[in-house]
C-alpha cells in the first residue's frame, strides 16, 4: 500500500491530523489535474488552478461528508469530479440572471 492509500485509510477511520500530511502529497498532482481542466475552460476564467485545488481538497476530506477512498486512483477521480462540479456550478452561476 503506498503513501496516499495509507493516509486515506488513516482519514477514513477518524484520524483528521492525517489529511496535513495527505495535502504536500498530493498537491502537484492535483495542481496538474487543475491547470487541464481550466485549460478546457472558455478564457476569462476568474478561477486559477491553485483555488480550485483548494476548494476541491477541501470538499474531499469535508469532516462532515467523508467520503471513503479505496485506492490513489479513487482519491484523484473524486478530485477529477469534484474539481468539473466546482466549474459547472460557477458557469451556472455566472449564466444566472442577476437579482436585485
Amino acid at each position: 500500500m503506498n503513501d496516499v492509500t495509507a493516509i486515506l485509510s488513516e482519514i477514513e477511520s477518524g484520524d483528521m491530523s492525517s489529511a496535513e500530511k495527505l495535502l504536500p502529497l498530493v498537491y502537484e498532482e492535483l495542481r496538474k489535474l487543475a491547470k487541464a481542466r481550466l485549460a478546457k475552460e472558455k478564457s476569462g476564467q476568474s478561477l486559477q488552478p491553485t483555488a480550485l485545488v483548494h476548494e476541491a481538497y477541501l470538499r474531499l476530506v469535508d469532516i462532515e461528508q467523508s467520503q471513503k477512498f479505496d485506492s490513489r486512483a479513487h482519491f484523484f477521480a473524486a478530485a477529477a469530479e469534484a474539481m468539473r462540479r466546482i466549474l459547472v456550478d460557477r458557469a451556472r452561476l455566472k449564466a444566472r440572471p442577476k437579482h436585485g
